[in-house]
């Protein structure tokens, strides 16, 4: 979580800053020109794409506002960008729109660090709840994502018909399966080949295991912490969270899934099934050989609600700037559905907005289209928390511990445990 963590430190230090009204974050351009930081290279899809939209921008502005893009790729453990943010917070020079990640929107917002940006984006009946709620920090928009992630169920189409399964009767977004349904085809899955059905990622301990698993939670009814966000006591270690683990527990029990899967285990046909996103799509391209689909994720067999994970980069005004108004015309064209549509299809990501998903669902393949169908209906922002940290890894151990089921054989006992350390960190 490097990340986040420069933040801590600082928080104090841009409260300071804000509060001093030092507030001119591009003293040296001129009145109508914005400066922009973003967290990735010029010379990537993504980064390309954002330079087009800023010359669009500045053509279609031309005498009113301009705006200029600074490149700042992000480096190991999320370092460059997050370095440069923070150099510019002891300094009170931070540009007058940047990008960050969607589970920092509360730090920064919090920390006064970014302002509230309801008043200029006029495109927000359009965007999709996912966005509006991770964006979101005490009823006030601080950030637009200008892309979505998620999560599906790819499965290897030739494994799965070697092993009996038709492929007619997998569920869709429309009708997804439970998790009992779920793992009645990784039993069958697990007797024809003798080993782990899917490779859910329980190996990655990082925040892959509460961006993946949450939503697990989210399904069953859950929560992980209280809707003001100041406590988990009765929430994390509730009955609706003892049934969300044992169903991770059950899976990692049975053989269903590995905690030490074999690395491209599903690219090479080790395993049938494997948890991943539209960066999945982009590896596979690479094993030609492999003929895959994608199904939504399982639901609570309670509730059967479907729910997926989400999260983005956002855009967002620092609350030092001086011209709000060029910042905020900045932020609503980038995140203006021709923008946004751009950047989709030049990442190959899932779209933020609807429309978007209309002008891109005949432009990407049907394994995409499950994913960004899934998003549209169920993506389930993380909670936006100023200390999401370290709630964040309270969760993820808890997964990780939780998988250990002869260790931890009484969930109930574990989420107790693990909800007085999540409580400590909410305070």
């Amino acid at each position: 979580m490097k990340k986040v963590m420069f933040l801590t430190g600082l928080l104090f230090m841009a409260i300071i800053v804000t509060a001093c009204g030092g507030g001119n974050s591009s003293s040296g351009a001129g009145d109508n020109e914005v400066s922009l930081w973003v967290h990735t290279s010029d010379e990537t899809p993504e980064g390309e794409a954002m330079q087009n939209i800023i010359d669009r921008f500045n053509e279609e502005n031309e005498g009113t506002y301009s705006a200029k893009i600074e490149f700042i790729p992000r480096s190991g453990a999320g370092g460059g960008y997050e370095d440069k943010i923070n150099a510019a917070l002891t300094t009170d020079s931070l540009p007058d729109v940047l990008t960050l990640d969607g589970p920092n929107t509360a730090a920064y917002a919090e920390a006064g660090i970014i302002a509230p940006i309801d008043d200029y984006i006029t495109n927000k009946d359009d965007l999709l709840p996912s966005i509006i709620q991770q964006g979101t920090y005490e009823d006030q928009l601080y950030a637009v994502g200008y892309s979505e992630s998620g999560v599906g169920v790819f499965y290897n189409k030739q494994m799965l018909e070697e092993a009996g399964i038709d492929l007619s009767t997998l569920p869709t977004v429309e009708e997804p399966w439970d998790w009992n349904q779920f793992m009645e085809l990784s039993e069958t899955l697990v007797n024809t080949y003798d080993t782990a059905a899917i490779d859910m990622g329980l190996d990655d301990k990082s925040e892959w295991l509460m961006y993946a698993f949450s939503p697990f939670l989210w399904s069953q009814g859950g929560n992980i912490v209280s809707e003001d966000g100041t406590t988990a006591e009765g929430y994390f270690n509730d009955e609706n969270s003892v049934k969300a683990f044992s169903f991770i527990q059950e899976m990692v029990k049975e053989g269903y899934t590995t905690i030490t899967p074999v690395e491209k285990g599903f690219h090479t046909g080790e395993y049938a099934m494997k948890f991943g996103g539209s960066w999945t799509i982009a590896e596979l391209e690479d094993y030609p050989d492999v003929e895959y689909g994608v199904m939504p994720y399982p639901t609570s067999p309670d509730t059967n609600e479907l729910v997926s994970p989400s999260g983005s980069w956002q855009y967002a005004m620092a609350a030092s700037t001086e011209k709000q108004e060029a910042a905020g015309a900045l932020i609503d064209f980038m995140t203006s559905t021709e923008s946004l549509t751009e950047i989709t299809l030049a990442n190959s990501v899932l779209p933020a907005a609807h429309s978007v998903v209309e002008e891109v669902q005949d432009k990407v393949s049907p394994e995409m289209n499950v994913l960004i169908q899934q998003n549209q209906k169920s993506a389930h922002a993380r909670p936006v928390l100023p200390n999401y940290p370290q709630v964040s890894r309270v969760f993820q151990q808890t997964v990780s511990d939780v998988a250990y089921y002869e260790e931890n054989s009484d969930v109930q006992k574990l989420l107790d445990e693990k909800t007085g350390q999540m409580e400590k960190a909410l305070k």
